[in-house]
């Protein structure tokens, strides 16, 4: 009795562990689910936590809703002008209806995979063949798939449950023999830009140095009338006080003037006069007093 009683405990331990192990689930905090019953969706978007589930009938099926990659081979693209470019970009999606993923890939990466690159493709080979190569090559990357973006993301939200979160482009190359081209009126351009900017500048210098060269004559001429202006009226007032000195003192001045020329006459070494020793010049050599007294 014992015996049979024991191994009642343990089998009904036992069945009480599978069926708990085949009822309950958890759905990881990355994870979304859906529950099946023979194949058929019957509860929709799990969130994260501890669920339960019929045994044997229901199913359980679970999706990673971490953002996902999806590198995609280099591509060849026509622009509006017809020149190819070689595109190598890649993309980032993410699960967010777990329903309508299961039933349009079965739950399997691959096949979402397989299904969201063709569209990816076409997406960026209309973006490209409505620009051309110049727009291309001068706006940003990241400004070039906005449009592809959010046009695949709704798409894909009603094909696959899918949300397209960005669309990157990681590399554009030419074809050989169109860098050559592009390269060379890239050149050209930049040249013609240089001597515009040149010529402009030139103007601008002459302008400024003609500025300059009229301001300078301006400032020279009035610098130089009013030089003219000083020297006349100093002139003048020497000239008043020589007259004021000469006024009070006239035999001084005149002494005066006689020492000066004397001095003049005689800085230098080796001076010679020939005059008539009687002549005026001599006169206060002869006496301090004019030759009058």
């Amino acid at each position: 009795m014992i015996n049979n009683r024991s191994l009642l405990i343990v089998g009904g331990l036992a069945a009480a562990a599978w069926l708990a192990s085949n009822s309950l689930y958890v759905v990881d905090e990355t994870e979304r689910a859906v529950k099946l019953r023979f194949g058929e969706v019957v509860e929709e978007d799990i969130q994260p936590g501890l669920h339960f589930k019929v045994p044997i009938t229901q199913t359980i099926r679970k999706f990673d809703t971490r953002l996902l990659t999806l590198d995609t081979d280099p591509s060849r693209y026509l622009t509006r002008e017809q020149k190819a470019v070689i595109v190598d970009s890649y993309v980032q999606w993410q699960v967010i209806n777990p329903t309508r993923y299961y039933e349009a890939t079965a739950g399997d990466e691959m096949m979402a995979r397989r299904l969201i690159q063709p569209r990816v493709d076409e997406s960026l080979r209309n973006e490209f063949g409505r620009l051309d190569l110049q727009q291309i090559i001068a706006e940003r990357r990241d400004d070039l798939m906005i449009g592809p973006t959010q046009e695949l993301d709704r798409l894909m939200r009603d094909e696959l449950g899918v949300a397209i979160v960005d669309i990157r482009v990681k590399r554009i190359d030419l074809p050989e023999q169109v860098s050559s081209a592009v390269y060379e009126r890239m050149r050209s351009e930049r040249e013609r830009q240089a001597r515009e900017w040149r010529a402009q500048g030139q103007e601008e210098a002459e302008r400024i140095r003609a500025n300059a060269d009229r301001r300078r004559q301006v400032l020279l001429a009035q610098a130089t009338a009013r030089s003219e202006t000083l020297r006349g009226e100093g002139d003048a007032e020497a000239a008043a006080i020589f007259s004021a000195a000469y006024g009070k003192d006239e035999e001084f001045f005149s002494f005066w003037r006689s020492l000066d020329a004397y001095r003049q006459s005689f800085n230098g070494d080796g001076n010679m006069l020939v005059l008539d020793p009687s002549s005026d010049f001599f006169q206060y050599l002869k006496s301090p007093t004019s030759a009058g007294e």
